[in-house]
């Protein structure tokens, strides 16, 4: 899901613009996941992700209209399908309906809505509980309570639910985790109002240990590919119902996606698939893995050598289906909490006002303000000023 703009220490962040920075002494943004590290990546390929849309493409509103989702482009489709069987990331058997929005975070929305909805849940007393594992991703509460819906209310931390009710509610399982990285499963026995936002379950993150196989799956070209500009994303999901009520929360507030961000992201998923299937040369997910372990161990060094500062232990390797080997957990973000001697409570705030860094705060994630995230994923320049940064506090 797209990050939004928010508050930090009274100051509102704006997005990265997705620009290095002016010098060493400019304030560098790492709130946000701007992808940009994908952007070497992309400029070495050339034309093969390049496409022509000619002016008498697209015109209509329609991509077909005996499709359960009307505005889905059959290619946009295909190559979904295409990379979910090339990765082994996903089950995308004919049975799974195929959902694409304005990024994932309008598809997160379809879903509580789907889910709120469905006639299973006809007699449920609502507003119906949207809850989380903390530390949840940021986003989450806005995009539930945006609307100040009567038909689901968020709730907050999963664990603090009460396991034992009998009362219908719907839980939000990010894995690997936003911001932490860890790999979270579902808290509670019940499977069926479970939304599974799988964002970063790619190989440049962490190992693909099986197919994943949920009733609602949520994914996004930004995430997979770099690609946020384009905004979108897909749903896999299974219950023709769900499908259907998803897609017709899109249809009413976008009346469907743009055909040309489709064709671009279908696009750009061909290029990634055929550098692994037709030996083109362009490995996407090998540059990934290969720029977020130099940062992961960079990092790990700086915070060793410091030592006012801690990160998440993650297991250990584990054999990748996808690339053939064991590989390490290699989140896109960095979940940093202070532990040294100074009365420091809001690491964000320290590093704003101190280091002239912009990092989101804990207390957007549900939990302590001792702990900041610190995107992994801006430029190689932004990168190394942080880094230096980190060198040089204490």
């Amino acid at each position: 899901m797209a990050d939004p703009v928010v508050p930090v220490d009274g100051l509102v962040v704006p997005a990265s613009n997705g620009l290095p920075p002016h010098s060493q002494d400019s304030v560098i943004n790492l709130d946000h996941g701007d992808p940009m590290i994908y952007e070497k990546f992309w400029k070495e390929t050339g034309d093969v992700s390049s496409f022509k849309i000619e002016g008498w493409e697209n015109l209509s509103y329609f991509s077909n209209r005996n499709n359960l989702c009307w505005f889905l482009h059959h290619e946009f489709a295909s190559q979904v399908r295409r990379i979910h069987r090339l990765v082994g990331n996903a089950s995308v058997d004919e049975n799974c309906h195929i959902v694409v929005g304005n990024g994932s975070t309008q598809l997160y929305q379809a879903a509580i809505y789907a889910l709120s909805t469905h006639p299973s849940l006809a007699e449920t007393c609502r507003p119906i509980p949207v809850v989380s594992v903390v530390p949840h991703y940021s986003g989450y509460p806005a995009a539930t309570d945006v609307l100040q819906s009567a038909l689901y209310k968020w709730t907050g931390d999963a664990n603090s639910f009460d396991p034992h009710t009998t009362d219908p509610f719907i839980e939000v399982i990010c894995s690997p985790n936003n911001p932490d990285g860890r790999l979270n499963t579902s808290v509670f026995k019940q499977i069926t109002n479970n939304i599974h936002d799988l964002a970063y379950y790619w190989p440049q993150y962490t190992p693909i240990t099986n197919a994943a196989d949920h009733n609602i799956m949520l994914f996004s070209v930004s995430k997979c590919t770099g690609h946020a500009g384009s905004r979108l994303g897909w749903a896999l999901v299974k219950d023709k119902e769900v499908a259907r009520r998803m897609v017709q929360f899109v249809e009413l507030g976008t009346i469907g996606v743009s055909k040309d961000s489709q064709l671009r992201a279908a696009t750009i998923l061909r290029a990634v698939a055929d550098g692994y299937e037709e030996g083109g040369g362009y490995k996407l997910f090998h540059f990934g893995r290969k720029v977020m372990t130099e940062r992961w161990n960079r990092l790990r060094q700086v915070v060793t050598a410091n030592g006012a500062f801690s990160l998440v232990e993650y297991p250990p390797p584990a054999y990748c289906g996808f690339m053939g080997e064991e590989t390490s957990h290699l989140p896109a973000f960095a979940w940093l909490k202070y532990e040294g001697n100074l009365d420091i409570e809001d690491t964000a705030n320290f590093l704003r006002t101190e280091h002239s860094m912009l990092t989101r705060s804990g207390k957007h994630f549900g939990t302590d303000s001792k702990y900041v995230r610190i995107s992994l994923l801006e430029r190689e320049e932004t990168f190394n000023i942080f880094i230096d940064r980190m060198s040089s506090i204490f």
